[in-house]
């Protein structure tokens, strides 16, 4: 009787997920079946949403009862705290799997090519969010004691930054946050934000839903100049094309033409102001200079050669995040991306043998959550291809058991499904005791042995 195929998939956030679920809904599933391992170096899955996603959403976060629904599969296991290459490696993973799917996403800040970056009060988007989430693998603290910042970027992300600045800390306790979270968040001197878009309303990347919400606050007074309400040829034309940019361009109108309110915090809509650079003394950030831009017809802008400085004490940078690069596998640094044709690796103009790629690690940090899905159904049907067509190597130990025996030959400390429900257990337990449905759980010592609570 043929064995089931064995896939391995590196990175447990809704990529990977995804890609399991098309696995399990394919037709392999069902002769001779599919048996899949997500590796997952944090000790908890769901990656962006867990990690990416502001603790005052808890609608996206819903997304993770329907990924849960998945994991729960008798087909799927997880091996949490179990890091890419440290703890295995591309070659030990092909000894176990006929194939391996790559979904690690992206973690770190794309950069900034304007002066001042690296002073001390410029951050990048992507390390204050993993604070504010309980990342365990970041400092506990967070210095928040600027009175006025800037927020360079229109996407979801910035909004994200903005908002939980601009928020009061007594707003965002009855969400999942920590303590060290909220105890950072209570010292929060910020009474102005200023978001900047170099371009205009038409060509903001914010989801309209994202941007509603930032006017829901008791505490936020949002506020957009009426002279950055300006379209050309090409932003009407991306207006009528997409539904979104007219909601999201609405919204700014009616914003700019509002009498401005009595809320104690400010938070400011720029637009067609690009960063020029990033003003300092004595090493750390003063200001931020800007040059006004102006559209040129095509929905793009050019520089006016006006430039504007402005006071502010802390630069949060969110103009996009980037994928680390895999060892063992090429990588894109332009774009941060593994080279693929259809999500099959490709190395020197050669499709690599039974090594595939889905998320943002292939297309780049573009979109939202549930795109990935279309990603996943395209990498896993070339996978499943290359199955029939018998393109996939033979692995040398495909028992489900050798994984588990590598591992633990290696001292690695894996959590698996049943230590994610413990350590649920335990986060929803905090939560009770202070009335809130959740206590993220920070440190990764701690959450290790929530996880392999009961366990002998």
């Amino acid at each position: 009787m043929p064995r089931p195929l064995r896939v391995a998939i590196v990175g447990a956030g809704p990529a990977g997920i995804y890609a399991a679920d098309a696995l399990l809904k394919s037709k392999a599933a069902e002769a001779p079946g599919v048996s899949i391992d997500l590796f997952e170096r944090l000790p908890a899955p769901f990656g962006l949403i867990r990690y990416g996603v502001a603790p005052d959403h808890p609608r996206i976060k819903a997304i993770i009862t329907a990924l849960h629904k998945v994991l729960d599969k008798p087909q799927i296991r997880l091996f949490a705290n179990v890091d890419y290459p440290r703890d295995i490696g591309l070659d030990d993973l092909r000894a176990f799997y006929d194939a391996v799917v790559f979904s690690t996403g992206a973690s770190a800040d794309r950069d900034l090519g304007i002066p001042g970056v690296g002073l001390d009060g410029s951050y990048g988007a992507a390390d204050f969010v993993s604070w504010y989430d309980g990342h365990p693998d970041v400092p506990r603290s967070w210095p928040l004691g600027a009175e006025k910042v800037a927020v360079l970027g229109v996407g979801n992300v910035a909004l994200d930054v903005a908002r939980v600045l601009a928020k009061t800390a007594e707003e965002l306790l009855p969400t999942e946050i920590p303590p060290n979270v909220h105890a950072g968040l209570a010292s929060n001197r910020a009474r102005e934000v200023h978001v900047f878009g170099r371009r205009g309303p038409a060509q903001a990347r914010f989801s309209p839903m994202e941007l509603r919400e930032l006017d829901h606050s008791p505490n936020i007074e949002v506020i957009v100049d009426p002279e950055d309400i300006d379209y050309d040829e090409g932003s009407v034309a991306t207006r009528r094309a997409n539904k979104q940019a007219h909601m999201v361009a609405q919204t700014l109108e009616n914003w700019a033409i509002r009498d401005r309110g009595t809320r104690p915090h400010r938070l400011f809509l720029h637009f067609f102001e690009s960063p020029a650079e990033i003003l300092g003394e004595d090493g750390r950030v003063v200001g931020l200079r800007t040059e006004r831009t102006r559209l040129d017809g095509t929905g793009n802008v050019t520089g006016t050669g006006t430039f504007r400085t402005w006071d502010v004490q802390a630069v949060y940078r969110a103009v996009g995040y980037l994928s680390e690069e895999l060892p063992k596998l090429p990588f894109d640094i332009g774009t941060g991306t593994v080279p693929h044709e259809g999500g099959r690796v490709v190395e020197a103009g050669r499709h690599l043998r039974s090594t595939y790629v889905t998320g943002w690690i292939k297309r780049g940090p573009v979109g939202l959550i549930g795109h990935t899905k279309g990603d996943a159904n395209e990498t896993v049907a070339r996978l499943l291809e290359d199955y029939d067509n018998g393109r996939l190597h033979t692995p040398s130990a495909p028992a489900p058991e050798a994984v588990e025996g590598f591992l633990t030959s290696r001292g690695v400390r894996y959590a698996s499904w049943q230590g994610w429900y413990h350590l649920d257990e335990a986060e929803r337990a905090l939560g009770a005791a202070e009335g809130r449905e959740r206590v993220k759980i920070v440190d990764r010592e701690e959450m290790l042995r929530a996880s392999r609570a009961g366990e002998r």
